[in-house]
């Protein structure tokens, strides 16, 4: 079915950002109906969800407006796309923070100034008191807050990539890791976390991850993580999910030093996981 096609049966969209995908959109998405769906609008910030992994966290069909295509339309105009691109169109759901128009001059309000079917604007979500934002995810995640990232995003943070060739120094003499590849998403605080990695196999494992600098070898930056299990299948691709802030990417004088900080790392992973579990 093509893009076109499938916008003409839809009856009901929520619009927004959705970098995150997190816990207060999801308040946005139960408003619609069987037929619905979401806009989201590419901002070119959104990198805890980037490109097609909005999907992953909705059953609803996902559609995208570039933000250069519709930033000059005024907020009639905006809304006479809206109807024209999705002709079945009754009902529009959106934040209480939603702006629209040239230079944002409409607010959520504005929208039944133009629109004649349905508006539904969804108040300000807090959790345990805390309002729930994707800027405010951005910060706890660049400060190594999982914990609190992954209560307001409704989820464990995650990482996607392919799988590239390490170095070989961690199998020969720290610990086997998988390294991986993830252009587009906004990395967590550079240093090691406890962690659970899906491969191929679709399994989720134990881990213990590092993104950072390796100090000790060439000073490159890498992502990679240690599956606390034997017998690893050979994967092309790897997720990782963040649980816990371990430590920091720290220096070390030598191999030795650093595998002993490992296997600290590596109890310390277990610790968490283990309690997560219960």
């Amino acid at each position: 079915m093509s893009t076109a096609t499938a916008m003409k049966k839809i009856d009901s969209i929520a619009i927004g950002g959705f970098d995150g995908m997190h816990a207060a959109h999801q308040y946005l998405f139960a408003e619609l109906g069987e037929n619905g769906a979401v806009v989201a609008i590419e901002t070119g910030y959104a990198d805890m969800t980037p490109s097609v992994h909005r999907q992953e966290h909705t059953h609803y069909p996902l559609f995208y407006y570039e933000l250069d295509d519709i930033k000059p339309l005024s907020g009639q105009e905006f809304v006479e796309k809206l109807k024209r691109d999705f002709p079945a169109l009754k009902k529009i759901v959106v934040g209480f923070d939603f702006h629209f128009g040239h230079k944002r001059s409409c607010a959520s309000l504005d929208l039944k100034k133009f629109f004649d079917g349905e508006v539904v604007i969804i108040d300000e979500v807090k959790i345990e008191g805390e309002a729930v934002h994707s800027h405010k995810i951005r910060t706890l995640l660049e400060k190594g807050k999982l914990e609190q990232a992954n209560l307001f995003l409704g989820y464990n943070y995650q990482l996607k990539g392919q799988v590239v060739q390490g170095q070989g120094v961690g199998k020969e003499k720290l610990v086997p890791t998988i390294n991986i590849q993830a252009p587009g998403y906004r990395l967590p605080k550079e240093g090691v976390y406890a962690t659970l990695t899906r491969l191929d196999d679709d399994h989720l494992y134990p881990s213990v991850s590092f993104i950072g600098q390796r100090s000790i070898t060439d000073g490159s930056f890498a992502i990679e993580t240690h599956i606390l299990e034997e017998n690893i299948p050979i994967s092309a691709t790897a997720d990782i999910s963040f649980l816990h802030f371990i430590r920091k990417n720290d220096s070390f004088e030598s191999f030795k030093a650093l595998k002993e900080q490992i296997d600290v790392d590596i109890e310390e992973a277990k610790r968490v996981i283990n309690f997560l579990a219960l």
